[in-house]
């Protein structure tokens, strides 16, 4: 699963990032995060302000720190779009 911390790299954004690796563990889920530094590029997804955190190209949320458990739950949330999509396109 790819995840995007957006951010300049301030300390919220390497708790951020921290607090994910976290959750990924604790969802029991595999995570590539990558740390997205470049203005252009966060001006790419909708978000207010940093840090944003999006997953599987999806904006989670902006501006503040979730809690570990908020992004345990996205993290759940995704997988099981993932495998319900997975299981539609091998029995339809």
């Amino acid at each position: 699963m790819h995840v995007k911390v957006l951010g300049p790299g301030c300390a919220r954004c390497k708790r951020l990032e921290e607090l994910t690796r976290e959750a990924a563990l604790e969802a029991g889920v595999s995570v590539e995060i990558e740390h997205v530094t470049d203005t252009d590029r966060i001006l790419d997804y909708p978000i207010v302000s940093t840090p944003g955190l999006v997953i599987e190209e999806k904006v989670r949320m902006s501006g503040r720190l979730p809690r570990r458990e908020e992004i345990v739950a996205w993290l759940r949330e995704t997988a099981g779009q993932a495998e319900a999509a997975k299981g539609a396109s091998t029995t339809g």
